[in-house]
């Protein structure tokens, strides 16, 4: 089957409704020893749409979307998506020997100045740090540099693999907030892969499961922003997806 990994797309305002497509995929296959764990998979998203991806460990999530980073091109089917996007992972991934304005330029295209990482490191409240070396950062301030190198990008795609999975929690919650805000003023079409149902309805304005190699489960996220986690619609929304992910209530109330 033919693929093609690159599409340009317009795009959204921010806080629009969701425009055209910013993402096609059709039949997606990615196999590893002959097992598929992708097995032909069909997906859209929307340009300026925040979706999250849930699903059970080895699911494919991280897989899916290392594919639509370009980073794994080794599959069968048809994936469509735009020329600018980017990528930022659990791990922060910074280079110790590089301060971090230079970490944020790291692998982007042609020459740039420090003016240009400077700009994406004060959207994301670290342009103070910019001279600083990475083992200097804290682990929050480690995943915004992170960040910035993906905006450095202006990408029409931003794919996020886990990123707040090793932060405490109230930094957690301050780098929630930190991607809702960037999202809102870019207005990119975003994929962030979770394990973290309350995360994926805090954030996202739809979330799909994904099992057996396909998405299982696609549910819009129609909730007033901001959002409370006790308020009964997203606790109902939770229970929903928590069932389609299989795990029970009363797992649930003993995991708390």
């Amino acid at each position: 089957m033919a693929t093609d990994l690159h599409r340009p797309v317009s795009h959204g305002a921010a806080g629009a409704a969701p425009g055209p497509e910013a993402v096609r995929v059709a039949g997606l296959t990615r196999s590893f020893g002959g097992r598929p764990v992708i097995d032909g998979l069909d997906l859209t998203l929307r340009a300026g749409e925040f979706t999250a991806l849930l699903g059970r460990s080895g699911c494919g999530k991280s897989t899916l979307l290392r594919v639509l980073g370009g980073l794994d091109r080794e599959i069968e089917g048809t994936v469509l998506v735009p020329d600018r996007r980017a990528v930022a992972f659990q791990a922060p991934r910074l280079m110790p020997w590089k301060r971090v304005w230079r970490n944020v330029l790291l692998g982007l295209p042609g020459r740039s100045e420090r003016a240009v990482a400077e700009r994406a490191l004060e959207e994301v409240g670290l342009r103070h740090r910019s001279g600083a070396w990475p083992k200097t950062l804290s682990g929050g301030e480690a995943q915004r540099a992170s960040l910035a190198r993906a905006l450095v990008r202006e990408p029409d795609l931003l794919l996020l693999d886990e990123p707040f999975g090793a932060l405490d929690a109230l930094t957690r919650i301050t780098a929630q907030r930190l991607v809702a805000e960037l999202w809102q003023r870019r207005g990119c079409a975003v994929l962030l892969v979770t394990h973290d149902v309350d995360e994926a309805l805090l954030l996202a304005d739809r979330a799909l499961v994904m099992r057996d190699g396909v998405i299982a489960h696609d549910t819009p996220v129609e909730l007033a922003r901001p959002r409370e986690v006790g308020d009964p619609d997203f606790t109902a929304l939770r229970s929903r997806l928590l069932a389609e992910l299989g795990v029970g209530e009363q797992a649930t109330a003993e995991a708390a």
